[in-house]
């Protein structure tokens, strides 16, 4: 803040707040005033500086990268006669607002992360028509649609996000080579993983409890589901390997994707935070794993053979792709829609990439590059239709290509001491998590005038 002027409004009277909480909330009701006669742009430099922060800090917390947070502050910022710089983290932004003879700076930050692809969806809604109407827009009629947005409740119940879990994590087991017996008890195992996960969210409890919880949960439900069909139906003992897919519903393939597309615009902070966060996640579930493993006598073997042609196996990728993305969608808290249409285009993606590496042999690494590169090119032709965020169809369709089997037996062979076949593991998922957001960056320069510069 450069002048002592615009911090001396009346209209700036900090509330006090007696929470306890580690992360205490932003009293933005602070910072303006119910003004729905004065347009906005005609506001003092405090109170549009707000409206920047405020917006930006919600694209964050639902999951969008540096790059889309930064243009979208960048548009309300111009259209408030102003110029913003920003700086943009995992879940903290600091950002600089300056009209013709002043500026100010304000440090935000959220208590946690997360992805909601619905409320996305809505931002990006309101920022275009913003842009288009927000010469007329007073500070009160913004903020007012800003609180219906922060305030609008989520989709779905913990009971459908955990059903969403189990038919995602199902056919992602079907997509890795399991069979019926394995899909059964991996939709338990997620199912009851997820929806523990979630209830445990909704208490505000802390990460790394709702991971390893969640992971154990779902872990044991898939030896229980799979004993009881031992004793039951007779079923043998060798599908125990299915109970990597009942966890895979934690692998955090959002940040994943998202910190290499922050990274190929040099935007370093956020795309290394991202990163980061999403490794801390796949360490911490994948240990938990292992332990749980190590004391149940579960082992990570190969699944047995499905007795299937080439053709019938493509024809079943197909619906097993769709099925796991729309999971995935669902559970990002997309709409039905939404979640159909990111399920279509994964549905092609996911299925060409299978196809390329059975069929034609093309390494995992480059494959997946294809994959993600026909999702990126497919959701440009679906956002010219639709008005999606066209990360909240790009990304979950390709959320099924992240190799959470191959972290967890990289870990799973390292905490047994044989470095050698877990750095093979590791060297396996690393590619691919690495081909992935090329493929989706290659879609973007192609397709996006504003992604193909710097400017």
């Amino acid at each position: 803040m450069s002048k002592e002027d615009e911090l001396q409004s009346d209209k700036f009277q900090p509330t006090p707040h007696l929470s306890t909480k580690h992360h205490m909330a932003i009293p933005w009701h602070d910072f303006f005033t119910n003004d729905n006669f004065t347009p906005a742009k005609e506001a003092n430099l405090v109170e549009r500086a707000a409206i920047v922060g405020r917006i930006g800090l919600m694209m964050l917390s639902y999951g969008t990268g540096a790059w889309r947070v930064r243009d979208s502050m960048n548009i309300i910022a111009r259209k408030l006669k102003m110029t913003c710089s920003v700086d943009i983290g995992l879940v903290s932004l600091e950002y600089t607002c300056m009209d013709a003879h002043h500026s100010y700076t304000q440090a935000l930050s959220l208590p946690t992360t997360g992805v909601n692809t619905t409320k996305l969806s809505y931002m990006e809604q309101f920022v275009q028509d913003f842009d288009e109407h927000g010469d007329t827009m007073t500070i009160g009629d913004i903020h007012a649609r800003l609180e219906n947005i922060t305030h609008s409740r989520g989709k779905y119940a913990p009971y459908q996000v955990g059903l969403a879990a189990a038919l995602a994590c199902s056919a992602f087991v079907f997509l890795l080579g399991g069979g019926p017996v394995e899909m059964v008890c991996s939709f338990i195992g997620a199912g009851l993983g997820n929806y523990v996960r979630r209830k445990m969210r909704d208490r505000h409890i802390t990460m790394f409890a709702g991971i390893s919880v969640a992971v154990a949960v779902a872990c044991l439900s898939y030896l229980l589901a799979l004993t009881i069909l031992q004793f039951g139906f007779n079923v043998s003992s060798r599908h125990e390997a299915g109970y990597i897919g009942a966890m895979l519903f934690v692998i955090p393939g959002f940040p994943f994707i998202t910190s290499g597309l922050d990274l190929s615009k040099l935007d370093m902070r956020s795309g290394l935070e991202r990163l980061a966060y999403a490794a801390l996640i796949v360490v911490v579930a994948t240990l938990v794993g292992w332990v749980v493993a190590m004391a149940v006598n579960l082992r990570p073997e190969n699944f047995p053979h499905l007795a299937l042609t080439p053709l019938v196996y493509m024809l079943l990728r197909l619906p097993a792709s769709f099925c796991g993305v729309f999971g995935f969608s669902i559970m990002f808290n997309s709409t039905p829609k939404m979640a159909a249409l990111a399920g279509i285009i994964g549905a092609v993606a996911n299925t060409t990439r299978l196809e390329l590496v059975d069929l034609a042999h093309i390494p995992a690494g480059p494959a997946a590059f294809v994959g993600a590169m026909i999702a990126g090119l497919l959701a440009w032709i679906v956002k010219r239709k639709v008005r999606y965020p066209q990360i909240s169809i790009t990304v979950p369709s390709i959320v099924i290509m992240v190799p959470g089997l191959y972290m967890y037996r990289a870990m799973y062979n390292i905490g047994l001491t044989s470095i050698s076949v877990g750095a093979l593991w590791l060297t396996k998922a690393l590619l691919i998590v690495i081909f992935l957001p090329l493929g989706l960056i290659a879609a973007r320069i192609i397709t996006d005038t504003k992604w193909r510069h710097n400017g």
